[in-house]
C-alpha cells in the first residue's frame, strides 16, 4: 500500500523522474500548453506552480534556482520575461488540465496541460462573463430604456426631409 507517499513516482528512477518533469515543465513555459498522460500532469503541476511562484520575484537568486530545477536557460528566461508579468497579481492555480479522452493504444487518460493566463479563448469568454449585470442595475436599464427612444427620435426626423 501507499499509506503517506506524496510523490508519484511515475514508473522511473529519481533521476529519470526529475529529467522529465524538467523537460515537460520547459516545454510547458516555451509553448504555452501541452499535451500528456493525466499522472504526468498532475505531477507535473505540483512541480511547476512553485516555480511560477519563484519567477515572481526577479532576482539573482531566483533565477539561479529556477535554472537549477529546468536545466534549460531559454525557457528559464521565459518564465521570468514572459509568464511572471502576466500572472504577478494572481495568488497561485497558475495552469489549467483538461480532459481530452483516452489513447486509442492503451487507454491512458489524455490531458492538456496550459498556462492559464496564456489562453485567449478563456480570456475572451471570461471577459464577456463579466458583462453580465445583476439585480441592482435594472434600474438603470429602465433609464436607459427611456432614453433610447429620445436618441431614435433625431433619426426619424432625419429621415422625414430626405423623402
Amino acid at each position: 500500500m501507499r499509506h503517506n507517499k506524496a510523490v508519484n513516482h511515475l514508473g522511473r528512477k529519481s533521476g529519470h523522474r526529475k529529467a522529465l518533469l524538467a523537460n515537460m515543465a520547459c516545454s510547458l513555459i516555451i509553448k504555452k500548453r501541452i499535451t500528456t498522460t493525466e499522472a504526468k500532469a498532475k505531477a507535473l503541476k505540483e512541480y511547476v506552480e512553485p516555480l511560477i511562484t519563484k519567477s515572481k520575484d526577479d532576482s539573482t537568486h531566483s533565477r539561479r534556482v529556477v535554472f537549477s530545477y529546468l536545466k534549460d536557460k531559454y525557457a528559464t528566461a521565459e518564465l521570468f520575461r514572459t509568464v511572471a508579468p502576466k500572472v504577478a497579481d494572481r495568488p497561485g492555480g497558475y495552469t489549467r488540465i483538461l480532459h481530452l479522452g483516452f489513447r486509442q493504444g492503451d487507454a491512458a487518460s489524455v490531458v492538456m496541460m496550459e498556462l492559464v493566463d496564456f489562453n485567449e479563448a478563456a480570456l475572451a469568454s471570461a471577459k464577456k462573463e463579466a458583462k453580465k449585470t445583476t439585480r441592482r442595475s435594472r434600474a438603470k436599464k429602465a433609464e436607459t430604456a427611456a432614453e433610447a427612444p429620445a436618441v431614435e427620435a433625431p433619426a426619424a426626423e432625419a429621415e422625414a426631409p430626405a423623402e
